[in-house]
């Protein structure tokens, strides 16, 4: 496969696309490619018909550019063109997101002052995540978070607890009583 650059009048698209594009989402593409170029080449068919990059093309064309870089399919049938249009789209959609990985990668693009929300992922959404991120789970405390101490505690000298097969004793563990009972040789 190689990449060529194509006259943006030369392509043609697909008069059965599926796949919508808002003008919110035309305008993150717009930016994305501003950002970091158009780094995802068109797939065209051998006659310059689109199979995937519809929203890319679209993109191009009101920014102006004249060509675009292309890679053409040309081995493949109709029947594969036309299922391929809506894989291209359906598969990245079945994709799921690691949010905590995530959540770090916004952190960090953060930190280095990026604008985040060229990612295509609101500030709402963002933030969401960096809430994540920054909560503590429940259950969990922080490190230097210690419980309060009872007024009243609940286990006093000599208490012994059994847990299943182990045993655990409140007490003084000099104390050759105290050992003998957590070792099942005195009483309790």
């Amino acid at each position: 496969m190689q990449v060529e650059y194509v006259g943006i009048e030369k392509l043609i698209p697909y008069a059965r696309n599926s796949r919508t594009h808002s003008d919110e989402q035309v305008a993150q593409v717009a930016a994305s490619i501003k950002e970091f170029g158009f780094t995802n080449p068109v797939l065209i068919d051998a006659d310059g018909g689109i199979i995937a990059g519809h929203c890319r093309t679209m993109v191009a064309r009101k920014l102006g550019m004249t060509d675009v870089p292309c890679i053409r399919l040309g081995h493949l049938t109709e029947a594969q063109k036309r299922a391929y249009v809506i894989a291209d789209n359906k598969l990245a959609m079945n994709a799921g997101w690691d949010e905590r990985m995530l959540a770090l990668e916004f952190a960090d693009l953060r930190a280095l002052e990026f604008d985040t929300t060229l990612t295509g992922f609101s500030l709402d959404d963002i933030g969401e995540l960096l809430a994540e991120l920054d909560a503590t789970p429940e259950g969990e405390t922080e490190a230097d978070a210690a419980p309060p101490v009872p007024t009243i505690a609940k286990t006093q000298p000599g208490d012994l607890w059994l847990l299943g097969k182990h045993r655990l004793l409140c007490g003084d563990s000099t104390n050759l009583q105290a050992v003998q009972m957590l070792m099942g040789g005195g009483h309790g």
